[in-house]
């Protein structure tokens, strides 16, 4: 193809991805950035390879031509006895070797963008906190590493996983696809493991018949609410858990949807009582009277789980929130 025809067909294709990014950011379809992502990497990938094994080859070849024929002219002057215009033929050989635009744009990204789409994929994956429903742990802001291999490898997009390593445990915080929406991802925390009975009653955390253990805290500030909320520490597996209660609110669960394996809960005025299905998890927010979570829309399959939150590494309007947490 010519340099115009491929021209053409690669302003098409950055068209498309724009376009598509337009559409995601006003909220006109649902974006999927691992899908965008791994579509980057095989049009770069193509393009990459035909400029390692097609353009650079055709380019050499006619730098070397142009080359050859300038010092030809050269010399023919010069035997003539003509004293000819200098040539800066090593200037020519550059110009003639350099890239066109759309081969800067595809090839020359594509070590970039596949860089980007490992780490992503399979070691660590950024999230920006949302909403309040991990505060204490997690404030609305905080830019967080998700480790994307602590659970097992999975290939992107169809979240099959290739190689398992741990197993969720109670206390992880974790970020997961949202079962009734899955192209949302949510961040909560593992209370409840498969074959659990988990239990939310009168404002107390009950795991297999046994109250999570819990100590009280200072009252926590909520700038956003402008007021203090009752704080307690929880010990659910190996880590202490901060967690704030709202006593104003009541005990029960209003308005909880139908999900699967809705049978396996017990709901009352007092809270609700539910059995883990084997390969899934109970979780729920750390704000526990502002959390939409497992006692609301259902359990988590395994098969959703992104990762292990593990790390802030930013918030741009509270630097001293940076470094690890439980």
């Amino acid at each position: 193809m010519s340099d115009q025809t491929m021209g053409t067909l690669t302003g098409v294709v950055l068209a498309a991805f724009a376009g598509y990014g337009l559409a995601w950011y006003a909220g006109a379809i649902d974006g999927n950035f691992a899908l965008l992502l791994l579509l980057a990497v095989v049009i770069t990938g193509v393009y990459w390879v035909a400029e390692r094994w097609v353009f650079l080859p055709r380019r050499r070849a006619a730098a070397e031509h142009a080359v050859a024929e300038a010092q030809r002219r050269h010399d023919e002057c010069v035997r003539q006895g003509v004293v000819p215009e200098p040539v800066d033929l090593e200037a020519l050989r550059r110009r003639l070797l350099a890239q066109p635009w759309w081969l800067d744009w595809t090839a020359g990204l594509f070590p970039v963008i596949l860089a980007v789409f490992v780490l992503r994929s399979f070691l660590f994956e950024p999230f920006k906190i949302p909403s309040g429903s991990m505060i204490p742990t997690l404030h609305v802001g905080d830019l967080i590493l998700v480790n994307k291999y602590h659970y097992g490898v999975r290939l992107p997009v169809i979240h099959t996983k290739v190689w398992d390593n741990h197993e969720p445990q109670r206390g992880d915080v974790i970020v997961f696809r949202y079962p009734p929406q899955p192209s949302l991802d949510y961040i909560k925390r593992v209370v409840g493991v498969p074959g659990d009975e988990v239990a939310y009653l009168n404002k107390q955390l009950i795991i297999n018949g046994q109250p999570v253990p819990r100590e009280a805290a200072p009252d926590f500030y909520d700038a956003d609410a402008m007021r203090y909320r009752k704080q307690f520490i929880e010990t659910i597996g190996d880590k202490r858990v901060h967690t704030l209660v709202d006593d104003e609110r009541p005990p029960f669960i209003p308005m909880a949807t139908e999900f699967p394996g809705r049978d396996q809960c017990r709901y009352t005025v007092e809270g609700v009582t539910c059995r883990v299905p084997p390969g899934h998890y109970f979780v729920m927010g750390d704000n526990r009277d502002n959390s939409l979570d497992s006692r609301y829309w259902g359990f988590v399959p395994e098969r959703n789980i992104v990762g292990k939150a593990v790390f802030v590494w930013m918030n741009f309007g509270d630097l001293g929130r940076i470094g690890p947490f439980e």
